[in-house]
């Protein structure tokens, strides 16, 4: 038994003829001009909301993180400008410590080379210098005068008032030419000065120096004694321009005229 399709009322029309229908009425419409005043259907209603569709979370999200680059990107270079703005100062700091230091050495080193100019200025006057050959001390017996005591009838040099004991010094710089006995003066030293000229120290109770060694000013180089022609302890001290006898020159003139105070 055949079967036919029925063509009733309440046939469901295909998806060509509906498609086909709404093309021919859309057309109707335009040729009629109603169109224009005619609802849009559903299919042609307006874009959708932003709210609707999204979007503008995506671009207000997109604004916020270019806003957080920007800010981000300037708080970098801030931190790079003061970064750089430290090292600077730093480096500028360093360069004045190190001028500093530079000006500390150089001071310390012109007051050292003072120092040393000033300690060789002292030395060397020191060893220039002349001081009494017994300190504290004075004349008891003058040059010159005259007595039986002396076997030339008159004192080649100068007693100095002096207990038997006392330190006897060296009254320049000089090297030492006679350690030793000397006959009537007893135990004596002649030292030969760097002027050229010669003391002599006599009536030593004891002798602190040997022949050849260098001595300077007020370098102890015995004790006064009474050895040899005495009457009682003293110093006999003698200037000379040769280391021998007869060759004596005033003694306190001597001194005198080498800054010693007498």
């Amino acid at each position: 038994m055949a079967f036919t399709r029925a063509t009733g009322k309440h046939r469901r029309p295909s998806r060509i003829q509906r498609g086909t229908a709404r093309a021919a009425g859309v057309a109707a419409l335009a040729t009629t001009g109603v169109i224009g005043t005619v609802a849009a259907p559903a299919a042609f209603a307006a874009e959708p909301s932003t709210e609707q569709t999204g979007l503008t979370p995506v671009v207000t999200m997109g604004d916020t993180v270019a806003q957080q680059i920007d800010a981000q990107a300037v708080a970098q270079q801030q931190a790079a400008d003061e970064a750089a703005a430290k090292q600077k100062a730093e480096e500028a700091a360093r360069k004045r410590a190190a001028e500093v230091a530079e000006k500390a050495k150089e001071a310390a080193e012109k007051a050292r080379a003072a120092k040393e100019r000033a300690a060789r200025e002292a030395e060397r006057k020191r060893l220039n210098a002349f001081v009494a050959p017994i300190s504290g001390s004075y004349v008891s017996t003058a040059y010159q005068a005259s007595s039986g005591l002396w076997s030339s009838g008159s004192h080649t040099g100068v007693d100095f008032h002096a207990a038997s004991g006392t330190s006897v010094h060296a009254v320049g710089m000089g090297e030492v030419v006679e350690a030793g006995w000397g006959g009537s003066y007893g135990n004596n030293i002649v030292i030969k000065m760097n002027d050229g000229t010669y003391t002599q120290y006599g009536h030593l109770s004891s002798i602190a120096v040997s022949v050849g060694q260098k001595v300077t000013p007020g370098q102890q180089i015995g004790l006064s004694g009474a050895t040899g022609n005495v009457t009682g302890p003293h110093l006999h001290f003698e200037a000379r321009t040769s280391p021998e006898y007869g060759s004596d020159i005033d003694p306190v003139a001597y001194l005198r005229s080498h800054g010693v105070s007498l």
